[in-house]
């Protein structure tokens, strides 16, 4: 049984691969031991030490991809970004356990992110299932919507790579033309990724609602653009 949420939001206080805003109006990140961190436009310096590039999973759940990533991918610097501390503490706990200094996590809500990476910090970003809003009054809800495309242009460098995984048709082909007009170049549209076989490379990572997803025979889409 896991433990309940109360303990893993005191645990997550304690883990250094943890930064946390805990006021919406008050845009600050405090970090394991209390202290307000200042890190916009210094992740690399301050925090992972390196010149690496930044690689962002919004919405990250349980950090499937940040985990699995830093851990193939040394050369890059990977950070989590969610709201549900329950779930960021599974990614984190798992990252320390790993001892993955390249792989942190932040709990903030993604509209936020501005506030805490500066102009072209980060040089992509994977969007793992998010939820679809398939209403069409909570169309600026989707995170690859034009108003969160907005948002991330203000912190990604010209060019960022966007990936998208889903597998919500209405969702995948919304993505698809807001891309088009926005206008990004898309670089790789697969309706399928399990047509011809199990994928390869980071198309193999599967996240916990992935596997949910394939169990009940749904189809996994992929987009992959430049934002420009």
């Amino acid at each position: 049984m896991s433990k309940p949420k109360l303990a893993k939001f005191a645990e997550l206080k304690t883990f250094p691969n943890v930064l946390q805003n805990f006021s919406f109006r008050n845009p600050s990140l405090t970090g394991c031991k209390g202290e307000k961190k200042d890190l916009k436009g210094k992740w690399n310096s301050n925090f992972f030490g390196n010149e690496n590039p930044i690689v962002l999973e919004l919405g990250c759940g349980k950090g499937d991809y940040t985990v699995e990533l830093a851990a193939h991918e040394a050369a890059k610097n990977f950070i989590g970004v969610d709201l549900k501390g329950s779930r960021i503490w599974t990614g984190a706990k798992r990252a320390l356990e790993l001892k993955l200094p390249n792989a942190a996590f932040v709990r903030t809500r993604i509209e936020m992110l501005p506030h805490f990476f500066a102009p072209s910090e980060v040089s992509e970003i994977w969007l793992t299932f998010p939820d679809p809003y398939p209403k069409r009054s909570k169309a600026n809800k989707r995170l690859i919507s034009p108003f969160f495309l907005e948002k991330y242009r203000q912190f990604c460098r010209p060019g960022a790579v966007i990936h998208l995984k889903t597998d919500e048709p209405a969702l995948f082909h919304y993505a698809v033309q807001a891309a088009s007009l926005a206008p990004c170049k898309i670089l790789t549209m697969i309706e399928d990724i399990y047509r011809n076989g199990p994928p390869a490379g980071e198309l193999a990572i599967q996240t916990y609602y992935e596997k949910m997803h394939l169990e009940e025979g749904r189809t996994i889409r992929y987009l992959k653009f430049l934002l420009h």
